[in-house]
Protein backbone atom coordinates (compact mmCIF):
# COMPACT_ATOMS: atom_id res chain seq x y z
CA UNK A 1 0.00 0.00 0.00
CA UNK A 2 0.96 3.46 0.03
CA UNK A 3 1.81 5.55 3.05
CA UNK A 4 1.51 9.48 3.12
CA UNK A 5 4.95 11.44 2.51
CA UNK A 6 5.68 14.50 4.59
CA UNK A 7 9.11 16.44 3.85
CA UNK A 8 10.49 16.90 7.47
CA UNK A 9 13.86 18.50 9.13
CA UNK A 10 14.58 17.52 12.99
CA UNK A 11 15.46 19.95 15.25
CA UNK A 12 19.37 20.63 16.18
CA UNK A 13 19.36 22.66 18.80
CA UNK A 14 21.15 21.30 21.94
CA UNK A 15 18.65 22.73 24.62
CA UNK A 16 16.15 20.29 26.40
CA UNK A 17 13.15 22.35 26.41
CA UNK A 18 10.84 24.51 23.85
CA UNK A 19 12.78 23.53 20.60
CA UNK A 20 12.07 25.58 17.94
CA UNK A 21 9.27 24.31 14.74
CA UNK A 22 9.01 26.85 12.12
CA UNK A 23 5.28 27.12 10.98
CA UNK A 24 5.95 28.30 7.64
CA UNK A 25 4.94 26.04 4.46
CA UNK A 26 7.58 23.54 3.92
CA UNK A 27 7.55 24.54 0.09
CA UNK A 28 8.16 28.05 1.17
CA UNK A 29 10.59 27.90 3.50
CA UNK A 30 13.24 30.40 3.25
CA UNK A 31 17.20 28.49 3.18
CA UNK A 32 18.04 30.14 6.33
CA UNK A 33 15.20 28.79 8.36
CA UNK A 34 16.46 25.09 6.49
CA UNK A 35 19.89 25.85 7.21
CA UNK A 36 18.90 27.04 11.21
CA UNK A 37 18.46 24.35 13.96
CA UNK A 38 14.52 24.93 14.14
CA UNK A 39 12.35 21.85 13.24
CA UNK A 40 10.36 22.21 9.46
CA UNK A 41 7.05 20.27 8.75
CA UNK A 42 5.79 19.24 12.36
CA UNK A 43 2.56 20.72 11.66
CA UNK A 44 2.19 18.75 8.87
CA UNK A 45 3.43 15.51 10.61
CA UNK A 46 1.39 16.34 13.32
CA UNK A 47 -2.31 16.59 11.53
CA UNK A 48 -1.11 13.21 9.57
CA UNK A 49 -0.71 11.77 13.05
CA UNK A 50 -4.09 13.30 14.43
CA UNK A 51 -6.33 11.90 11.17
CA UNK A 52 -4.95 8.06 11.88
CA UNK A 53 -5.75 8.87 15.46
CA UNK A 54 -9.53 8.90 14.07
CA UNK A 55 -11.76 6.44 13.43
CA UNK A 56 -15.03 8.40 12.03
CA UNK A 57 -15.52 10.92 13.91
CA UNK A 58 -14.46 9.35 17.30
CA UNK A 59 -10.30 9.84 18.39
CA UNK A 60 -8.84 6.38 19.19
CA UNK A 61 -5.18 6.04 20.84
CA UNK A 62 -2.45 4.85 18.16
CA UNK A 63 0.97 3.82 18.68
CA UNK A 64 3.57 4.91 15.98
CA UNK A 65 6.87 3.23 15.32
CA UNK A 66 9.12 5.55 14.01
CA UNK A 67 11.80 3.43 11.64
CA UNK A 68 15.02 4.98 10.07
CA UNK A 69 16.14 4.06 6.32
CA UNK A 70 18.09 4.73 4.17
CA UNK A 71 17.05 5.70 0.93
CA UNK A 72 14.20 8.14 2.70
CA UNK A 73 15.67 11.53 2.67
CA UNK A 74 18.61 10.84 4.55
CA UNK A 75 19.44 11.80 8.30
CA UNK A 76 16.87 13.69 10.44
CA UNK A 77 13.94 12.06 8.23
CA UNK A 78 11.75 8.93 9.86
CA UNK A 79 9.82 6.87 7.43
CA UNK A 80 6.21 6.35 9.48
CA UNK A 81 4.09 3.61 8.41
CA UNK A 82 0.38 3.22 9.61
CA UNK A 83 -0.60 2.74 13.73
CA UNK A 84 1.31 -0.13 15.19
CA UNK A 85 0.07 -2.82 16.59
CA UNK A 86 3.07 -4.91 17.58
CA UNK A 87 6.63 -3.67 18.29
CA UNK A 88 8.18 -1.57 15.66
CA UNK A 89 10.81 -2.66 13.47
CA UNK A 90 14.29 -1.27 14.08
CA UNK A 91 15.36 1.16 11.76
CA UNK A 92 19.21 2.05 10.76
CA UNK A 93 21.52 3.75 13.39
CA UNK A 94 21.99 7.38 13.15
CA UNK A 95 19.46 8.52 10.65
CA UNK A 96 17.03 10.82 13.18
CA UNK A 97 14.45 8.42 15.22
CA UNK A 98 15.16 9.88 18.33
CA UNK A 99 15.83 13.65 16.70
CA UNK A 100 12.19 13.15 15.01
CA UNK A 101 10.55 12.13 17.77
CA UNK A 102 12.33 15.40 20.57
CA UNK A 103 11.41 17.40 17.50
CA UNK A 104 7.64 16.70 17.58
CA UNK A 105 7.66 16.72 21.47
CA UNK A 106 9.34 20.33 21.24
CA UNK A 107 11.92 18.74 24.00
CA UNK A 108 14.12 16.39 24.76
CA UNK A 109 12.19 13.15 25.02
CA UNK A 110 15.21 10.91 23.72
CA UNK A 111 18.64 11.01 24.09
CA UNK A 112 20.52 11.66 20.50
CA UNK A 113 24.33 11.89 19.95
CA UNK A 114 26.42 12.15 16.88
CA UNK A 115 27.79 8.06 17.54
CA UNK A 116 25.55 5.74 16.55
CA UNK A 117 24.60 3.03 19.70
CA UNK A 118 22.34 6.25 22.21
CA UNK A 119 19.17 4.26 22.21
CA UNK A 120 19.81 0.75 23.90
CA UNK A 121 16.68 -0.14 24.29
CA UNK A 122 12.50 0.64 22.84
CA UNK A 123 11.22 3.95 24.33
CA UNK A 124 7.95 4.92 24.78
CA UNK A 125 7.30 8.31 24.33
CA UNK A 126 3.50 10.07 24.95
CA UNK A 127 3.02 12.80 22.54
CA UNK A 128 -0.33 13.90 23.29
CA UNK A 129 -3.58 12.23 24.57
CA UNK A 130 -4.22 9.69 21.84
CA UNK A 131 -0.82 9.60 20.28
CA UNK A 132 2.33 7.59 21.55
CA UNK A 133 5.67 7.35 19.33
CA UNK A 134 8.25 4.18 19.89
CA UNK A 135 11.68 5.20 19.40
CA UNK A 136 13.68 1.71 18.74
CA UNK A 137 17.45 1.23 18.57
CA UNK A 138 19.70 1.06 15.26
CA UNK A 139 20.10 -2.21 14.43
CA UNK A 140 22.19 -3.26 10.76
CA UNK A 141 21.25 -6.66 9.62
CA UNK A 142 24.63 -8.68 8.20
CA UNK A 143 24.00 -8.85 4.78
CA UNK A 144 26.78 -10.77 3.25
CA UNK A 145 28.62 -7.52 2.18
CA UNK A 146 32.20 -6.70 2.84
CA UNK A 147 33.30 -5.67 5.70
CA UNK A 148 33.80 -2.21 4.77
CA UNK A 149 30.09 -1.82 4.10
CA UNK A 150 29.09 -1.75 8.02
CA UNK A 151 30.59 1.48 9.28
CA UNK A 152 28.57 3.33 5.60
CA UNK A 153 25.37 2.05 7.11
CA UNK A 154 26.38 3.59 10.62
CA UNK A 155 26.76 0.20 12.54
CA UNK A 156 30.18 1.25 13.92
CA UNK A 157 31.26 3.91 15.28
CA UNK A 158 34.58 5.84 13.17
CA UNK A 159 36.34 5.47 16.07
CA UNK A 160 36.06 1.79 17.02
CA UNK A 161 37.20 1.23 13.68
CA UNK A 162 40.70 -1.09 13.15
CA UNK A 163 41.03 0.24 9.65
CA UNK A 164 39.65 3.44 9.11
CA UNK A 165 41.14 3.44 5.08
CA UNK A 166 38.46 1.14 3.67
CA UNK A 167 35.19 2.46 4.63
CA UNK A 168 36.76 5.79 3.34
CA UNK A 169 37.92 4.61 -0.16
CA UNK A 170 34.55 3.01 -0.16
CA UNK A 171 33.35 6.51 0.04
CA UNK A 172 35.34 8.26 -2.46
CA UNK A 173 34.57 5.21 -5.21
CA UNK A 174 31.68 5.99 -5.04
CA UNK A 175 31.87 10.52 -5.38
CA UNK A 176 32.03 11.66 -9.15
CA UNK A 177 35.70 11.92 -9.77
CA UNK A 178 35.21 16.34 -10.22
CA UNK A 179 33.84 16.12 -6.71
CA UNK A 180 36.97 14.80 -4.90
CA UNK A 181 39.81 16.19 -7.38
CA UNK A 182 41.99 18.76 -7.31
CA UNK A 183 39.77 22.06 -8.13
Amino acid sequence: GEFPTVAFKACTQQQSRNLKQSRLPVATVPDDVLAGGACVGADCLLRVLANYSRSGEVKTTITVGVVGEWGSAGAGDGFWGPPAKALPPPGYPNVGKSSLINSLKRSRACGVGAAPGVTRCLQAVQLDRHIQLLDCPGVVMATGAPPAAAPLRGALAPQRLRDPLSPAAAILRRCPPKQVGPP
